[in-house]
């Protein structure tokens, strides 16, 4: 049993002796310290805040955010209601279980429902009930890489992209949309024609931009992000088939589309 003894020393201070055997005063003294340094780390052992974390303005209380898309935006999500695998495994996700985490007084709702091997048309087909029956507040979009692939002519894809836009706002005028570019890298079999497959695609994100400008939405150019990224590592660091991201792409995408949408709507809307 430890028993600590304080008698008065010829200095007027206090002496602390501990009657353990073999203990020391000096022995106390590092314990004590010891102590000391590991009690920040008992200290911040909370659960977490967000005071790192700036919000996103158009964020607001009980908001749905709808992802919309192909493969990128799919991440082999769950087709069930299990929460554990309902976002998939990309940027969506990223997006939704850090902003979910940060500020849980806010009760927002993440909807995935991105479809591998979409195209423009494929969205078209499934749009009411992927779409406008679930009512979100924010609507996110990322199509064009397949049509890209498939040759869809650039006047089609367009003329689909365009109406789908405009039910979207006919049918929800408060609704806040977000059009994401295509993008890809020279990566695996994207190496052989690189240079016509990637001008397709910068036709298409050109074709976005021009969307986003008549209907008033957000525009996440990822492309550019992509380029940045491969001047510090391999492209397939990036993107591992020419299209789809791995791990570290779709952080890069998840960070792009959270500047994007933070700077377009700055503040609260009305």
């Amino acid at each position: 049993m430890l028993k600590l003894l304080a008698t008065p020393a010829s200095t007027g201070s206090v002496l602390v002796r501990s009657t353990l055997p073999g203990m020391k005063l000096k022995d106390w003294i590092g314990l004590f310290l010891m102590a000391l340094l590991l009690a920040p780390a008992w200290v911040t052992a909370q659960a977490p805040t967000n005071a790192d974390i700036s919000p996103v303005p158009i964020f607001r209380k009980n908001s749905s955010i709808l992802f919309q898309g192909d493969s990128i935006t799919d991440g082999n999500r769950g087709r069930s209601l299990d929460p554990n695998h309902i976002l998939g495994h990309g940027y969506a996700f990223i997006i939704a279980a850090k902003y979910g985490a940060a500020f849980p007084e806010l009760n927002l709702t993440f909807l995935n429902r991105g479809v591998s091997g979409n195209t423009v048309a494929d969205l078209a087909k499934r749009w009411q009930s992927d779409a406008l029956d679930l009512k979100p507040e924010i609507l996110s979009i990322l199509i064009g890489v397949n049509d890209n692939s498939r040759d869809v002519p650039l006047d089609q894809f367009e003329e689909v992209y365009d109406k789908l836009l405009t039910d979207t706002l006919a049918a929800n005028p408060a609704v806040h949309i977000v059009l994401c570019t295509p993008f890809t890298l020279p990566v695996g079999n994207k190496k052989e024609q690189y240079e016509e497959w990637a001008a397709r695609i910068r036709q298409r994100e050109e074709i976005v931009a021009k969307l986003a400008r008549k209907h008033h939405a957000a525009l996440v150019r990822f492309q550019p992000v992509f380029d940045a990224a491969a001047q510090k590592a391999p492209a397939e660091h990036w993107i591992w088939d020419g299209i789809h991201p791995t791990y570290s792409g779709h952080q890069l995408m998840a960070d792009e589309w959270v500047r994007t949408v933070r700077e377009f709507w700055p503040g609260h809307p009305k």
